[in-house]
């Protein structure tokens, strides 16, 4: 029973992993998933636009999963086909295919058209890099403290404005009005000029928690070493699978089903097969220019 309970606990795991390329198939998911990484995680989304019948698009493809593959965690990697959604491709202005498009925070920061490997590789490295140092923010506690040493003469209603000022410079997605990116980065360059040093940053995005397999993989338990004593549950509470009862590995797997179902809406097979078969013509006809073909 304990065999059947951990086998259908791996497959609800994999059923759920972010694919290394994720095929769009609306609007609305589109949407839902630029909006998820301006505010939850932070990493750049490159999109692919593409047409089945696109030649340079076929040839591109493998080079373009290849290099999701290099930098996995680092970027989100989709693809959207222009034949079936008209609305994505209009909106963002696509003349040509294949066309990549690389955002950040919700913002497009590069692009360019064509099935060229070394330029896709280069604006890859270009916005990964930015989003990483953009990956900052100041918090409000940081630039009182820092304040408070640098001069006392500031006022409460001084730094609160200071901190307004560059939440409001703020131009991605910040529901939680922070001071963050760029224009934190810019503020302290400039405090730091003034008063000879700069304010404290935090991270503002976390990498992704490793998967519960790798959590209990890393932490092992030995009896009589300081006396310590076997829980079935680890530092987040969840129950750890090598520990855990009948009752919680059947509870473990219930959560994770839910979550994958919560979350079948973002989840899309990974893209692997999707030119290995031949063309076949769309009923809308392409009005498009093919580069490199």
């Amino acid at each position: 029973m304990l065999r059947f309970a951990l086998l259908l606990l791996s497959m609800a795991a994999l059923a759920y992993a972010r694919p290394i390329v994720r095929q769009i198939r609306s609007t609305h998911e589109f949407d839902r998933l630029m909006k998820k990484h301006s505010t939850q995680t932070g990493l750049p989304v490159i999109v692919d636009f593409y047409s089945d019948g696109c030649g340079p698009c076929r040839m591109i493809a493998p080079i373009f999963k290849k290099l999701a593959q290099e930098v996995e965690g680092k970027a989100v990697f989709v693809k959207v086909d222009t034949n079936q959604l008209h609305e994505l491709s209009s909106r963002y202005g696509v003349r040509s295919l294949p066309t990549f498009k690389f955002f950040l925070g919700g913002r497009k920061v590069n692009e360019f058209s064509g099935a060229g490997e070394q330029q896709l590789r280069q604006f890859t490295k270009d916005v990964i890099q930015k989003s990483e140092w953009e990956n900052v923010m100041l918090p409000m506690e940081n630039l009182f403290s820092y304040y408070g040493q640098q001069d006392a003469s500031k006022t409460t209603k001084d730094i609160e404005k200071v901190y307004k000022k560059c939440v409001d410079q703020v131009k991605d997605e910040n529901p939680d009005k922070l001071c963050v990116g760029a224009v934190a980065r810019n503020l302290a360059k400039s405090l730091k000029k003034k008063y000879g040093s700069g304010p404290e940053f935090e991270t503002r995005f976390l990498p992704e928690e490793p998967s519960t397999n790798e959590q209990s993989g890393e932490k092992k338990t030995a009896e009589g070493s300081g006396g310590a004593k076997k829980s079935n549950k680890g530092d987040s509470g969840k129950p750890n699978l090598h520990l855990a009862t009948k009752e919680e590995l059947l509870a473990e797997i219930e959560s994770r089903l839910d979550a994958e179902r919560d979350a079948q809406v973002e989840e899309e097979e990974d893209d692997e097969a999707e030119f290995e078969h031949g063309w076949e013509p769309s009923e809308w006809p392409e009005r498009v220019t093919i580069i490199g073909g």
